[in-house]
């Protein structure tokens, strides 16, 4: 796998820029030369977008991914090859408080993209959409393989389900370039969901507090350093140019599952401090207790893998939120 694949002067649409994994997307992007379309939006404070400078490279746009006469322009006029669709509602509490919202974002918004793209037929651009692991539902326990049943059940998962059966439905039935991602648990620097194991751990850390496990600590995931996502996008916008691989879904992880206290035990490590971290949970009858993806239709046949190791990618991760914390950037 090529990490230096040619997009200098591709117009590509990244919807959801302004995020966490948006923002490592949008970054690399620029660094390969890549003319970058984002939808404009309001953004959080500390965002990584805004404080590593990102949005001065890319060109801002007013659409409404909402409106399919907003989709249809954005795709039409800008000349866009290719469309990394990251935009939704990610949180998955928050999806469950507002379900109408969380179907709106993360199905229609989806939907208006791929319309917008079979319309536009033959000159259509390639389209990553972003799935997620939690489609495959709670009740697996080992091993999800891309072909394993989907069981979502709650808001955020059934909504990614959608968009996930959406996409390769157009890619089925019109041949539109797309297909989707199941990524891993992403970890990395910018990511401001405090609910998270590895963004409310480092905060606890740069405190000089104990950080506190919810559950009893044993549960095991997948956990994917964010570059490496990043690498698993463009490897599977690169597989578009062979129809075959149209409505395709691929799963990208390290094919290693990680206990929350062994992950968290790393972080610590990350620190450099000398702590036990408060495990507050008890085990849960019926509980999940692990779970993780196989990744080697993605590596076999896209030539991608894994190449940041889980504690090598914490120290990283540290040391961002390290920097960012001290700046009182995310305070």
């Amino acid at each position: 796998m090529s990490a230096d694949r040619d997009y200098k002067g591709t117009s590509v649409v990244v919807t959801g820029a302004h995020g966490f994994m948006g923002s490592w997307l949008v970054e690399r992007l620029l660094d390969l030369g890549a003319r970058v379309i984002i939808p404009r939006r309001t953004v959080a404070a500390g965002s990584r977008f805004v404080r590593e400078g990102l949005e001065q490279g890319c060109e801002m746009v007013d659409i409404d991914l909402l409106d399919p006469r907003s989709a249809l322009r954005i795709l039409n006029e800008g000349g866009v090859r290719v469309v990394f669709h990251l935009a939704a509602q990610t949180i998955v509490a928050t999806a469950s408080a507002s379900p109408m919202a969380t179907f709106d974002a993360n199905v229609r918004g989806t939907y208006n993209l791929l319309e917008a793209a079979r319309l536009l037929s033959d000159h259509a651009p390639r389209l990553v959409v972003a799935s997620s692991y939690h489609v495959y539902g709670p009740g697996i326990n080992g091993v999800c393989f891309e072909d394993t049943p989907l069981r979502a059940t709650s808001p955020y998962a059934a909504s990614k389900a959608c968009a996930d059966f959406v996409t390769r439905s157009y890619a089925g039935t019109y041949g539109v370039p797309a297909a989707v991602t199941r990524l891993a648990n992403v970890y990395g620097g910018g990511d401001l969901n405090w609910s998270r194991i590895v963004p409310d751990t480092v905060r606890a850390l740069t405190r000089g507090d104990r950080p506190v496990i919810a559950s009893d600590g044993t549960p095991e995931r997948d956990y994917l350093y964010v570059e490496d996502a990043v690498d698993a996008y463009l490897a599977i916008a690169d597989s578009l140019s062979d129809p075959a691989n149209y409505g395709r879904a691929w799963n990208a992880g390290c094919d290693l599952p990680v206990s929350v206290l062994q992950l968290v035990r790393a972080l610590i490590a990350a620190a450099g401090l000398d702590l036990e971290p408060e495990v507050r949970g008890t085990p849960v009858p019926g509980r999940v207790d692990r779970q993780y993806l196989d990744s080697s239709a993605i590596r076999d046949e896209l030539g991608w893998h894994a190449r940041w190791a889980l504690d090598d990618g914490l120290a990283a991760t540290y040391e961002w939120y390290g920097q960012a914390l001290r700046e009182a950037a995310l305070r």
